[in-house]
């Protein structure tokens, strides 16, 4: 699902989990806010997760450890606060990592650098 700088505003509905076949969910250059649904984790044959460069806040959702397929996340340029969760470490196909431009806590756990260095994930 390519909505792609499309000028989308207001939150990404929880019901967005029920979109169980997608294999992209691009979101990115929007103006879209509030919090990233937990219900996003039950999206497990996306390989894509682009919401650059929107307005989301709060946390990234522990829940995003499901995405096991995932090869490309960027949550980077959004109001994301708190901690990078450990579940990423689950997303064993991920090749690139963004989530630069954000409030996020610069206490990356070791566990998560360890995952990055031994994948060669590009993590920005």
């Amino acid at each position: 699902l390519n909505l792609y700088n499309n000028q989308l505003s207001g939150s990404i509905p929880s019901e967005i989990g029920q979109l169980t076949n997608l294999t992209e969910l691009l979101l990115g250059r929007n103006k879209l806010s509030g919090s990233i649904p937990s219900k996003i984790g039950q999206l497990t044959n996306l390989t894509e997760l682009n919401l650059y460069n929107n307005q989301l806040s709060g946390e990234i959702p522990h829940e995003i450890g499901n995405l096991t397929k995932l090869t490309f996340l960027s949550l980077s340029y959004n109001k994301l606060t708190g901690y990078v969760p450990n579940e990423i470490v689950n997303l064993t196909n991920l090749k690139h990592l963004w989530l630069h431009n954000n409030n996020l806590s610069r206490n990356i756990s070791k566990e998560i650098n360890d995952f990055v260095r031994a994948n060669r994930i590009h993590f920005n």
